[in-house]
């Protein structure tokens, strides 16, 4: 079973009018910071945040109560005093399953942090998938232009998001060619499945860590750890496009 947390601005539509023509900057500059600010917060309880929508984000949130949530919620709310954050926590044997808990939870209080109708059971964990493409700097940044990447990569994100949801899995974008997947219930095969042939579609080769631990970081950094592997392997002559680590 795994955690999620929803996080939202509240009201933020009607909040940006009162801002006045001249808002661009300022917006940019508060999601930017509110992003830091809840990646630091969470991530000192080993969770871990990833953007949805600018002014709504998810957070993997395994080991995390409520008391904690929060605690953090003060401590975000304390910076922003205009903005009115909220935090609806789900829970589920899929990340897709426990992001619809956290927005069913959002809908039955009006309290600013809400948790889940669904208790955590003593087998939770996460799994999370590093995925990115292969000899991205080599083959591709050198023949296109930096906007043509920028399609590429929003093409090749759109295309994962599609396929991974048909498995209840939740992709994120991470900057560069770089993708994490919260991925509870999904197989080795399944996943090898996907890649191959988004990466026939593509036209490219794209390679994957999958780590598994007790809360996000440590997924995520088994996740990298598998991915760096496999770049160690390859100057062996040893290819794997998929590697898997686990510390449970």
């Amino acid at each position: 079973m795994i955690q999620l947390t929803l996080i939202r601005i509240e009201g933020y539509g009607p909040w940006t009018l009162t801002l006045g023509n001249d808002r661009e900057h300022l917006l940019q500059i508060l999601q930017a910071r509110l992003y830091s600010d809840l990646q630091t917060q969470f991530s000192k309880s080993n969770g871990l945040v990833f953007f949805n929508r600018f002014d709504e984000m998810f957070a993997i949130t395994n080991g995390i109560d409520i008391d904690k949530h929060k605690e953090i919620l003060n401590t975000i709310n304390s910076s922003y005093n205009d903005l009115e954050i909220s935090m609806s926590i789900g829970r589920g044997i899929t990340p897709y399953k426990a992001h619809l808990d956290a927005y069913n939870s959002r809908n039955l209080s009006n309290l600013k942090v809400r948790d889940s109708l669904v208790p955590m059971n003593n087998n939770g964990y996460v799994q999370i998938m590093h995925i990115d493409v292969d000899h991205f700097t080599s083959k591709i940044s050198k023949k296109l232009s930096p906007y043509e990447i920028s399609a590429l990569i929003f093409n090749l994100y759109a295309k994962l998001v599609n396929e991974f949801i048909k498995h209840d899995a939740l992709v994120f974008f991470l900057g560069g060619d770089n993708f994490m997947v919260p991925s509870n219930g999904v197989s080795k095969e399944d996943t090898l499945y996907v890649l191959d042939n988004i990466a026939k579609e593509f036209g490219i080769t794209l390679k994957c860590g999958i780590g598994k631990g007790k809360n996000a970081r440590i997924a995520a950094s088994m996740a990298t750890n598998a991915l760096d592997t496999i770049r160690d392997m390859r100057k062996e002559g040893k290819i794997e496009r998929i590697y898997e680590q686990s510390c449970l």
